[in-house]
């Protein structure tokens, strides 16, 4: 796949011409061209679209996951002796140290921008010839994808690049910001609605892959919900009221919460009441990222685990259970997890788990594993917390070998191990929690929707739900999922102080915009205490 570096700058004219399903350049390739004339393979161009989402920074555990999961209180990314050091990269993260140079701020700000013009070459009226398939409705998936990348830079940078096809190559991309930008996100996601196909909850999940009537309305929502936090001020009941109204409006194409015991088969490569939209994007990094070296299990990962991201015990702790163990039956809610049991072979989990893994860890035949022997082959004991962040002297190997709690919902016991591709974008909990939080800032009581979920997933009911509690319950139930930097910015908790990192301040509630950018389009401003 041809990679695009750079789209604010004039070389853009030539990176656009490639696609990721079709390399040859066209006669009628508009940005080659004297003018614009239309994409000349629209089916082609929406399928690269796909593949870039699927694929790179917006994808894997790097870039687009790690700024919206890594800098909050669900992970941390120690230095373990050599190992996940990358110049202090993991840390700065989590720390919210980070600059305007961090390829992890960097590259999915390109790969995001590059999905927007992308789009808008297939979203021109100039583009009507295609290999295949519904124009009408590919135009309305390059719309949900607009939208999806400009809610994301909004989000993360409150700018939004925004380039005119028709105008020449040399022409200044427009910057699109606030009102201005919601407006723009809204009316594709409303445009996209009238032309996307009616998925139901009950339909393949092949169809669910691409965009979707449902799909659009769950941005929507999104949109909504966190649009006082993109304008500054408090939540406006009209905002809050379409968040409802498009939750119901998903209900009522049947999707709704998975039965009791269902949580984790959600993540899985199967049909299910919940998935609105997943991406064909590579598992393995949802789940290598934080096993350690020796979980490793023939056929499904050469070498184990990668031994990098941890929990903080304090996200741990927001889960019901007796603390410190994850064993089957001891009265803890169903999303936390299980551990292997170690009275039996298991061969569902091969001796991993899944959700939450905390101290001995064991083969599937219950032979307790042990650390590596360089770090003198202690016990396999993973601790409730990561003490220290990086390595000091070599009497902190095995501590840092060892060190925090491991939380992963993609388990490597699904058909090609960690080669699968299905990535859950959207979710119908996920939704309903936002309903939920919506009723609230509307002055209504959201308890008994919180706890008709929290009865399903095995959790006990609560007499009465504050801002805390909603906080807590989306944490409890969309962990890795990418939206916990969103749910702390506007429960205004992203910048508090948590293990391992300090209080920040206001800037840090958004990113930089690279250097690169700022310095090839003048409409662009470098965000401030950057």
């Amino acid at each position: 796949m041809k990679k695009i570096t750079n789209y604010l700058g004039i070389t853009l004219a030539i990176a656009m011409v490639f696609s990721c399903t079709d390399l040859e350049i066209e006669a009628t390739d508009s940005l080659i061209t004297d003018g614009f004339a239309g994409v000349a393979n629209v089916q082609g161009e929406v399928a690269n679209i796909q593949n870039i989402i699927a694929g790179g920074q917006l994808a894997n555990q790097e870039g687009l996951f790690a700024l919206n999961e890594v800098s909050t209180d669900e992970y941390i990314v120690p230095t373990r002796g050599t190992d996940w050091g990358d110049n202090g990269r993991w840390l700065s993260i989590h720390r919210q140290t980070w600059n305007a140079e961090l390829s992890d701020i960097v590259n999915p700000w390109q790969e995001l921008n590059s999905i927007t013009i992308n789009a808008t070459r297939v979203i021109s009226p100039k583009s009507v010839n295609t290999a295949g398939g519904d124009i009408v409705q590919q135009k309305a998936e390059a719309r949900f994808y607009r939208a999806w990348a400009m809610s994301w830079i909004l989000d993360m940078w409150r700018q939004v690049p925004y380039r005119d096809v028709d105008l020449p190559n040399s022409a200044t991309p427009d910057v699109l910001t606030g009102q201005v930008a919601i407006d723009s996100i809204v009316a594709d996601l409303n445009a996209a609605i009238q032309d996307l196909p009616e998925v139901t909850s009950g339909d393949g999940i092949a169809l669910k892959s691409t965009p979707t009537k449902a799909a659009a309305r769950h941005l929507l929502a999104k949109v909504h919900l966190n649009k006082h936090v993109y304008l500054g001020g408090t939540a406006q009941a009209a905002d809050m009221q379409v968040v409802i109204d498009a939750v119901d409006a998903i209900a009522a194409s049947g999707y709704t919460l998975a039965a009791s015991g269902d949580y984790f088969d959600i993540f899985r490569p199967d049909n299910d009441v919940e998935t609105i939209w997943w991406s064909p994007a590579d598992t393995g990094p949802r789940t290598w990222h934080t096993l350690h070296y020796n979980q490793d299990f023939p056929g499904f990962n050469d070498g184990g685990g990668w031994n990098g991201f941890t929990t903080l015990a304090e996200f741990y702790d927001l889960f019901e259970g007796p603390a410190d163990t994850n064993y089957p039956g001891d009265g803890q809610e169903e999303r936390r997890g299980v551990v292997h049991d170690p009275s039996s072979a298991n061969a569902d989990n091969l001796g991993i788990g899944l959700g939450f893994l905390i101290n001995q860890q064991y083969e599937q035949d219950g032979t307790a594993l042990d650390a590596r022997e360089n770090v003198g082959g202690v016990p396999l004991v993973f601790t409730r917390e990561t003490e220290k962040a990086e390595f000091v002297s070599p009497a902190d190997d095995a501590t840092l070998e060892t060190s925090g709690i491991r939380m992963f919902k993609y388990h490597p016991n699904e058909d090609g191990g960690d080669r699968r591709r299905h990535i859950v974008r959207y979710r119908y909990a996920d939704g309903f929690l936002m309903k939920a939080e919506a009723m609230w800032r509307m002055g209504g009581d959201p308890t008994a929707m919180i706890n008709e979920l929290r009865t399903t997933r095995g959790a006990s009911a609560l007499g009465t739900v504050t801002e805390a509690d909603l906080l807590a319950e989306r944490g409890r139930e969309l962990y890795q999922e990418q939206v916990r930097r969103q749910d702390l910015i506007r429960f205004g908790q992203y910048l508090r102080a948590w293990n391992l990192k300090e209080a920040g301040n206001e800037n840090l509630l958004i990113f930089p915009i690279p250097v690169a950018d700022v310095l090839a389009n003048p409409n662009l401003t470098q965000n401030p205490g950057y």
